[in-house]
């Protein structure tokens, strides 16, 4: 076949011999055949497209963002990082370090240091009444700032990813959570004086709100809120179950040391453990371990605080009471969330 069989390049075509397409349109391209002067194409893109390749294809304007933590965070698309990219583990929020409750000395064994009897102070019924409502008012203004603090880190998506990008600012508050709950914990005058008392229960309930928001913006809005129901639905079975029942938990006060070391313990491992690789199974061990452990020092806290069993604490010691029952109310509810973000990765 000669070389004027085929069909005229595209050099050949602005030759005046071969006229123009009619219409004004554009010329055609060469032919893909590159020994007469077109260019070699590439196979067809899909089973519709034409012999011709597509026109430039957009580039994203930054990388593909990275693995993902727990849940993908609302808002973020193609070309968007994920602000946990800075994490050892992406997959993984930080856990809530666990602090083992620390079990007051029974009032009944030894009485107060500043007057209240072990019985003179209980057996007022007024006086008794008076310290679980002060008690109870407390509890709601703490867990009312806490719920506000995970409703804007879970709902506000700047706040989300701000916590989740910079971690230091949580263990900055877990440090502050630290040191006041120690002090009011082990130091007796503090935790007595008002208002200093107020003042540090709170800074502490800042510094765990805080904490309890950063972890809760790792997890889906659905998860957050099925723990908090659970939390809530546990929390009034568990305090109706220890005003009625004849079960006296103030008496195991051994038995429930005890338990806070070995989930302490075992929170440190798990944490080693989840480190190096997620294990979702062991999460979700660990996670039951610490509600179940948990809901068992609230009612044990419960029963201290309303008085008609074996031991209590003094009608002066309503921030201790306070910051115990809050303590557990938080480490059932951040236990609870774990298992649920566990069961759904």
């Amino acid at each position: 076949m000669s070389r004027s069989d085929f069909p005229p390049g595209y050099d050949d075509s602005r030759s005046p011999l071969y006229g123009g397409q009619p219409g004004g349109y554009p010329e055609a391209p060469a032919y893909g055949n590159p020994g007469y002067g077109g260019q070699p194409q590439p196979p067809p893109y899909g089973p519709n497209a034409g012999m011709y390749p597509p026109g430039p294809q957009p580039q994203p304007t930054a990388p593909y963002p990275g693995q993902p933590g727990m849940f993908p965070m609302s808002g973020a698309g193609p070309g968007q990082g994920y602000p946990g990219q800075g994490y050892p583990n992406a997959n993984m929020p930080p856990m809530m370090p666990v602090i083992p409750p620390v079990m007051p000395t029974p009032h009944s064994a030894i009485g107060d240091s500043e007057g209240f009897a072990a019985s003179g102070g209980w057996d007022s019924m007024t006086v008794r009444h008076a310290f679980i409502r002060k008690v109870y008012l407390i509890l709601a203004a703490q867990l009312l700032v806490t719920v506000g603090i995970v409703a804007v880190f879970t709902f506000v998506h700047e706040v989300r990813v701000f916590v989740i990008r910079y971690p230091a600012v949580y263990w900055a508050s877990f440090a502050v959570y630290f040191v006041t709950h120690m002090v009011l914990v082990c130091c007796q005058g503090p935790r007595r004086r008002y208002p200093w008392n107020l003042i540090l229960l709170a800074i502490y309930t800042l510094a765990l709100s805080y904490m309890t928001g950063t972890i809760s913006s790792y997890y889906e809005t659905k998860a957050v809120f099925l723990a908090l129901g659970i939390t809530v639905v546990v929390c009034v079975i568990v305090t109706v179950f220890c005003f009625q029942t004849k079960v006296d938990f103030t008496s195991c006060g051994g038995l429930f040391s005890i338990l806070g070391i070995v989930v302490f313990v075992t929170g440190i491992i798990t944490a080693i453990v989840l480190s190096f690789k997620y294990i979702p199974w062991l999460h979700m061990v660990y996670a039951s371990i610490g509600a179940i452990a948990f809901t068992l020092f609230l009612a044990y806290h419960t029963q201290l605080l309303i008085g008609n069993r074996k031991h209590s604490i003094s009608p002066e010691e309503y921030v201790f009471g306070a910051l115990s029952i809050y303590s557990d109310i938080i480490q059932i509810f951040m236990f609870l969330l774990q298992i649920i973000g566990a069961s759904s990765k």
